[in-house]
C-alpha cells in the first residue's frame, strides 16, 4: 500500500530543490519543444470557432462510465472530457507532457523523485479545489482497483506524500522505469470527497466529478452519452487549453454493428469517422453526401509506428503451445490474395510490432547493443530474425500456394501432427480444430477466408461472431482460442508494452497480454525499454523487443494502413494544423451555420 502522509515542510520549500529545478513540462527523451510561457500548442488555433455539437459514433455499447477499472465496458468520455490530469500530452512530440493541473513539476535526473505543484486556480466542477490528497487518492484507487496497466505501473511507486495541500511528491524506487513520471502525470484525477472508495471498482452510470471542461448531462445506458461544456471551467484561459475543446456539446452515439454505424454516418447522424475498412473507403463513399460536400474526406499521415494487427494465438491453449504450430498457421495466411481481392491492394503487410519506423527490426541486423541485451538469453531470437533476413511469408497470390502449404505441413509434422483421411490429427488421434472469435462482419469475412486456407491442410477453424458485450467479457477472461486484435504503437512505446507482453500480466484478467506471453527475455527487453536514457539505447531495446515477439510467433501478422483515413461531416473541422504524431480530437470545432438566404 502506498504511504500517504502530510509532512510538515515550510511553505514554498521543495525537498527536491537541490536536484530537481521546477519546470513546466517533462519529456520521455530530450527536452520539451515548447518553452515556459508558450502561447498555445502549435497545432491548436486559439481563434477556432466555439459552440455547437460534435457527435461521435461508436460501435458497441456500454454499461459503465469508468473505463479505468476491470469491470464493465465504458467509453473514454469521462477521463477525456470530464476529468483532467496533472500533465497534458502534446500530439506534436513523441512523448512530452505539459503542466495542466500541475503548474510546476520537479523531476531529478535519475527519475527517482518526482513532485508536482498543483495550480491554485484548479477546481472541480463543484467548486472544491484540486488538492494533493485528491492525487494521492487517485493513485491509490488505480493501484488497487484499476486496470492491470495502472496496477503494475503504479506498484513501482515506493512512497507518495503530500507535504502541503497543493504539493504532492513521489519516490520511484531505483528510477529504472523512466516513463513512470509521465504515467503518473497522465492519470485522470478523481475528487476524493466525491468518490466512494469501496465501490470504485464497480460498474456505475454515475459520472466521476472532474475538473475538466465538460459535465455529463445525459446518460442513456447502452445507447448515448451527452456532455455539455462548463461555464465555469477553471482553465478556460490557460495557454495549454487555447484552441482545444471547442464544442458546446459532445455526444457519443452507440451502434450495435459496423454496418449500422456506417449507415448512420452517411445519413448525417454523427460527425467524425475514422475509417479502417479499405472496401468502404474506396467504394462506400461514392454517395451524394460526399459529392455535394456534406461529408469531407481526409488522408492523414502521422510520424508514428503503425503497430501490429494480427490473428492472436492464445498460447494458454494446449493446441497453440508449440511454436512450430503457430509458425505453420502463419504461413497459411495469403496476404497477397487477401489484399488484392478484398482490400483494393491498399494494405501493407505487417511483420513488425513497430512497422514504418526506426524502431522496427524488420530488415535490420541486430547491433551490438541489441546483442548485449540478448546475451543472457541464448536462442531466444532466431538467427534469421537476428540478422534481419526474416520477413513474413510471401505467397504467389493464387490463394492456393503449394509451397507455403508444404512448409506449413512440415512444421506441423515436426510438432507431432499428421494428415489422416484429409484431417490433420495429433499423435493421440485428436483432430486439429479451434475457434476464431470475431465481433464484426469485416473480421468475420477475414476469418472465414483464413479458415478456408487452413482447411486445405485438414484444419478446422470455426468462426464465431458474437455481440460486443460478450466479446469483451471473454477477452477479459482470456476465454478464446484466436481473435483479431490491433496493438497500436506510439513514437515512444513504454509502460503499455508491459501490459501487452509482460509475464506478470499473462494471467491477470483484463490485461492486453492476450497471447499469454511469458518470456524472461521479453521481460528483460521491457525493462531495458523503460530504463533507457539515451535515444540509441531506447531504439536498441525496442528493436530487441520486436525481434523477441516476432521470434515467438504469437500472432499471424495481417496488415496495416500507412495513412489514417478521416471523414468529417460538413461544418466540423480540425482547427489549426495537423499535429505530427497522432490525431487530436480536442482541436475539432464546428463552424457557425451559414445564415439563411434572404427572401
Amino acid at each position: 500500500m502506498l504511504v500517504m502522509t502530510l509532512l510538515a515542510v515550510p511553505a514554498g520549500r521543495s525537498v527536491l530543490a537541490d536536484s530537481a529545478p521546477a519546470t513546466h513540462a517533462i519529456a520521455m527523451h530530450g527536452e520539451p519543444a515548447l518553452p515556459p510561457g508558450f502561447a498555445h500548442l502549435p497545432y491548436a488555433d486559439p481563434a477556432a470557432p466555439r459552440g455547437g455539437r460534435i457527435t461521435f459514433g461508436i460501435q458497441g455499447t456500454f454499461d459503465s462510465l469508468n473505463p479505468l477499472v476491470v469491470l464493465g465496458v465504458a467509453p473514454d468520455a469521462v477521463p477525456k472530457y470530464v476529468q483532467q490530469s496533472l500533465l497534458f500530452r502534446s500530439a506534436d512530440e513523441p512523448f512530452t507532457a505539459y503542466g495542466l493541473l500541475a503548474s510546476k513539476v520537479e523531476l531529478n535526473a535519475d527519475r527517482t523523485r518526482l513532485a508536482f505543484e498543483i495550480d491554485p486556480r484548479a477546481t472541480f466542477s463543484d467548486g472544491a479545489p484540486v488538492t494533493a490528497e485528491d492525487v494521492l487518492f487517485t493513485v491509490e484507487m488505480l493501484k488497487t482497483k484499476g486496470k492491470p496497466f495502472h496496477r503494475s505501473s503504479l506498484a513501482r511507486i515506493t512512497k507518495a506524500s503530500a507535504p502541503s495541500p497543493r504539493r504532492v511528491e513521489f519516490e520511484l524506487g531505483d528510477g529504472s522505469n523512466r516513463e513512470l513520471p509521465l504515467v503518473i502525470g497522465s492519470l485522470p484525477i478523481f475528487a476524493k470527497h466525491a468518490t466512494n472508495a469501496e465501490t470504485f471498482g464497480d460498474t456505475s452510470f454515475k459520472p466521476a466529478l472532474g475538473s475538466g471542461p465538460y459535465l455529463v448531462s445525459e446518460v442513456r445506458p447502452g445507447e448515448a452519452l451527452t456532455l455539455k461544456r462548463r461555464k465555469d471551467f477553471w482553465a478556460e484561459d490557460l495557454p495549454l487549453m487555447r484552441g482545444l475543446f471547442n464544442a458546446e456539446e459532445i455526444r457519443y452515439d452507440f451502434y450495435r454493428d459496423s454496418n449500422a454505424l456506417f449507415e448512420a454516418f452517411k445519413a448525417g447522424l454523427y460527425d467524425v469517422r475514422l475509417e479502417g475498412d479499405p472496401t468502404r473507403w474506396m467504394s462506400g463513399y461514392d454517395i451524394p453526401a460526399v459529392h455535394d460536400g456534406r461529408i469531407a474526406r481526409h488522408t492523414l499521415h502521422f510520424d508514428t509506428p503503425k503497430g501490429m494487427t494480427g490473428l492472436v494465438f492464445n498460447t494458454r491453449r494446449p493446441i497453440f503451445a508449440d511454436i512450430r504450430v503457430r509458425e505453420a498457421l502463419g504461413l497459411l495466411f495469403d496476404f497477397e490474395w487477401v489484399n488484392r481481392n478484398l482490400f483494393y491492394g491498399v494494405y501493407r503487410r505487417a511483420g513488425s510490432f513497430f512497422s514504418d519506423s526506426g524502431l522496427s527490426a524488420l530488415g535490420v541486423p541486430a547491433d551490438a547493443r541489441e546483442k548485449a541485451l540478448l546475451a543472457p538469453f541464448p536462442g531466444s531470437v532466431r538467427e534469421d530474425i537476428l540478422s534481419g533476413a526474416w520477413k513474413p511469408a510471401e505467397s504467389d497470390g493464387s490463394g492456393r500456394d503449394r509451397e507455403q502449404a508444404r512448409r506449413a505441413l512440415e512444421l506441423l509434422k515436426a510438432a507431432g501432427y499428421a494428415l489422416q483421411d484429409g484431417v490433420l490429427k495429433s499423435a493421440g488421434g485428436e483432430p486439429f480444430a479451434f475457434e476464431i472469435t470475431v465481433t464484426s462482419r469485416p473480421q468475420e469475412r477475414l476469418a472465414l477466408n483464413f479458415a478456408q486456407s487452413l482447411s486445405r491442410l485438414g484444419i478446422t477453424a470455426n468462426v464465431r461472431l458474437i455481440d460486443d458485450v460478450q466479446y469483451w467479457r471473454r477477452l477479459s477472461a482470456f476465454d478464446f482460442d484466436m481473435i483479431q486484435w490491433t496493438w497500436p504503437a506510439s513514437a515512444s512505446p513504454g509502460n503499455e508494452q508491459i501490459g501487452r507482453w509482460g509475464a506478470a500480466n499473462a494471467e491477470r484478467k483484463g490485461s492486453l497480454n492476450y497471447a499469454g506471453v511469458k518470456s524472461p527475455a521479453v521481460d528483460a527487453a521491457l525493462q531495458a525499454l523503460l530504463a533507457a536514457r539515451a535515444r540509441e539505447d531506447f531504439v536498441a531495446a525496442a528493436r530487441t523487443l520486436d525481434r523477441l515477439l516476432i521470434s515467438g510467433f504469437y500472432v499471424v501478422p495481417l496488415y496495416y494502413l500507412p495513412d489514417t483515413w478521416l471523414a468529417l461531416s460538413r461544418g466540423v473541422v480540425m482547427a489549426g494544423r495537423q499535429p505530427a504524431y497522432f490525431l487530436s480530437n480536442e482541436t475539432l470545432a464546428r463552424l457557425p451555420a451559414a445564415p439563411a438566404p434572404a427572401n
